[in-house]
């Protein structure tokens, strides 16, 4: 289960932080992703559209810090994520990345369709 934890702002907005496995490396790799939102349902209504399907918070375990608040306040898309801290310590110098580039699949060569090139 995605350790995670949500922070309700003055004007009524959510921030919500969670904790989960990334998409894009093997092993036991994992992210924190921050999602801004009018409440929790539709923070994690964004990570569902965005392919995350599995993606629940039961509790408040692990709420953004003050920090994480200030960083998804200052991004455009409100919805930001770096590599998860391990004990604790947060890798030095790693900024926050906008989610596009954790879900963007690496491009790989281009493929003929099956039977070659078309000739007329």
């Amino acid at each position: 289960m995605a350790a995670g934890g949500f922070c309700k702002l003055p004007n009524g907005s959510v921030v919500v932080a969670l904790n989960l496995p990334s998409p894009a490396a093997e092993g036991s790799a994992a992210v924190r992703v921050l999602v801004l939102a009018q409440n929790r349902a539709r923070a994690l209504t964004r990570l569902r559209n965005l392919g995350l399907r599995a993606v629940y918070l039961r509790g408040n375990a692990a709420p953004p810090t003050p920090d994480e608040i200030t960083a998804v306040l200052h991004h455009p898309d409100g919805l930001i994520w770096r590599t998860a801290p391990d004990n604790g310590v947060t890798v030095v110098g790693e900024l926050w990345h906008p989610i596009r580039s954790l879900l963007r699949r690496p491009a790989g060569p281009l493929q003929q369709p099956a039977g070659g090139p078309m000739v007329s």
